[in-house]
Formats: structure tokens, C-alpha cells, sequence
């Protein structure tokens, strides 16, 4: 019989990860595990798989691996399960905890519900600004000859061909790459044909998280997302910060607070625009707790 490891299937607005405990053991192979772990048909099934440990610098550590055993620098729904998890297991007795992050450390405020466990949780998600990418290289879709001309710069509410006919983009940085693809109906957006095509194009060195968003009203926008290194998935926290970010860029929200509705539910962002930082709350919910062998 090989080592048998505990774990505990959370999501953030279906946004789910299996999250294992490592401070005071290591798990090898983290990202082979988390390729066969992550299979919905043989495996546990989830978008990746979270590694919840000890830190110097702060009161806790992340580390998250994709359904495709790629290393993620930050995770919007799972730092929200994360504070859940260590809360609810005693781990702490704080509602006010940092979280060792690979893009900086984050602080996250913990709301108990009445029955003593975390309902909900905001998460300061550090700065939202434009995102540096390669301009002139890769964007062809549908017919559309990519450029040739390397140079880098930002891309900041630019009318691209990029699949849903002329679109305006913004790439934004949350810490990790995304594109926020302003479409007219994001029911009938490309996701799985134009979300790939996107996240592996030229333009972005590291991949990029694709947002497909359709602005409601000052206050409200529905967003679908393509993840990098997962595909299409429920939600994606850091995804819907950029896509609040961006839409207040372009003036179209209100940049104090905008929900953004996912397929999975909606979580409440604000920017400052002065500080760009931005702050997400949003749900964590434990699905199971299990064991697997390894």
C-alpha cells in the first residue's frame, strides 16, 4: 500500500481545487498529482490542486498547480478557501491573516457566518494595472495575418480581430497575465475556440487567463473565462478583478463596486484608481473531505 494523503475538495463559486495540508509534510511530484488528481473521470476532479503551508513572511503559504501541472502565481477563489480552510480547522484563531503568495503576499479578512465557520472572505488582491505584453506578434485569428515586428508595450482598450469580430481589449496584471475581451453577449462568446487560441498567442511570454465580458450596467458585468493552464472553469477570481479593472479603465463601471457574474456566481470588486489596488469578496465552501493513495 503506498502513502495515503488527506485532502479537502473546496470551491469558490464552483472554481473547486483539492487542497492538501503541508506543513509538516511534502508532497512529491506535486504536478504530476495535480494532472492525475485534477481528471474528472479518474480522478478526484477539480481545476487544480492547492498546497496550503508554513511561511517566514507571513501567516501562511499557497502554492497552486493547474489541471495541466503548470505552477499558477496566485488564485483569486482559492486564497478565499485557503483562509476558510485554515479557520475552520483551528489552524488559526484570526480573521485577519497574509497568505504567501507567488505574486507578493495578500491579506485576507475572514466573515464567520452564525454557526462559527468562514462564509465569505476579502482578499486585498494587490495592484491592477495594464500588463506589458508583446505588441506587433501573434494576434491572427479567423484570416487575420499576425504581425512580425516584435516590440513590447501595453495594450490598453485596443479594437482587436480576434475571433468575436472587432472587439476592444485590455490586458491587465493581477499579479498573473490576463486578457479582458469586451464582447456584445458573452452567452454566445467563443470561449473554447478564441480562449486557447489567446492564451497561447505570441503576444503573451507566460500564457495568458482570458476574459470574455459583457458590461450590464455601472455596476454589474457578466464575464466567462478561459484559464490558463485549466480551460474554461466556473469562475476565476483573479480573472474577475482584471475584468473590473479593466472596465473601469475604459469607464465603463464604477470602479468602487462592480460584481462581476460568473457561470459559477458573482463576486463584488473594487478598484482604486489612485492606488490601483483592488479588493474581491466572495464565497469558500468545503464540497468533502477524503483520503487517496499515492
Amino acid at each position: 500500500m503506498g502513502r495515503v494523503v488527506e485532502f479537502s475538495k473546496m470551491h469558490g463559486l464552483g472554481n473547486d481545487y483539492i487542497y492538501v495540508n503541508v506543513m509538516d509534510t511534502v508532497l512529491p511530484n506535486p504536478d504530476k498529482l495535480s494532472i492525475l488528481w485534477s481528471d474528472r473521470h479518474k480522478g478526484i476532479g477539480s481545476d487544480g490542486i492547492i498546497l496550503i503551508g508554513r511561511s517566514k513572511v507571513a501567516d501562511f503559504s499557497m502554492r497552486i498547480f493547474n489541471a495541466d501541472g503548470s505552477e499558477a502565481m496566485m488564485c483569486g477563489n482559492g486564497s478565499r478557501c485557503v483562509g476558510k480552510y485554515v479557520y475552520d480547522k483551528g489552524l488559526t484563531t484570526k480573521t485577519e491573516i497574509t497568505l504567501e503568495t507567488l505574486s507578493g503576499i495578500k491579506k485576507l479578512s475572514l466573515h464567520p457566518g452564525d454557526d462559527g465557520e468562514i462564509e465569505s472572505v476579502s482578499v486585498g488582491m494587490g495592484p491592477g494595472v495594464p500588463l506589458k505584453v508583446n505588441i506587433g506578434v501573434g494576434i491572427g485569428f479567423s484570416g487575420h495575418s499576425a504581425g512580425n515586428k516584435k516590440t513590447e508595450g501595453y495594450l490598453v482598450g485596443e479594437t482587436l480581430n480576434v475571433g468575436e469580430g472587432p472587439t476592444v481589449c485590455t490586458a491587465i496584471d493581477m499579479g498573473n497575465p490576463h486578457l479582458v475581451m469586451f464582447v456584445k453577449d458573452a452567452e454566445k462568446a467563443r470561449v473554447a475556440e478564441v480562449g486557447p487560441f489567446m492564451e497561447h498567442n505570441e503576444m503573451f511570454p507566460n500564457r495568458a487567463n482570458i476574459e470574455f465580458a459583457q458590461v450590464l450596467d455601472r455596476n454589474h458585468i457578466r464575464m466567462r473565462v478561459w484559464e490558463r493552464g485549466s480551460g474554461i472553469t466556473c469562475a476565476c477570481g483573479t480573472g474577475a478583478c482584471a475584468t473590473a479593472v479593466a472596465s473601469a479603465m475604459q469607464g465603463y463601471t464604477d470602479p468602487t463596486e462592480c460584481q462581476v457574474i460568473m457561470d459559477g456566481g458573482a463576486l463584488t470588486v473594487s478598484w482604486d484608481p489612485n492606488t490601483k489596488e483592488v479588493l474581491m469578496t466572495g464565497d469558500a465552501n468545503l464540497v468533502y473531505e477524503g483520503k487517496i493513495e499515492i
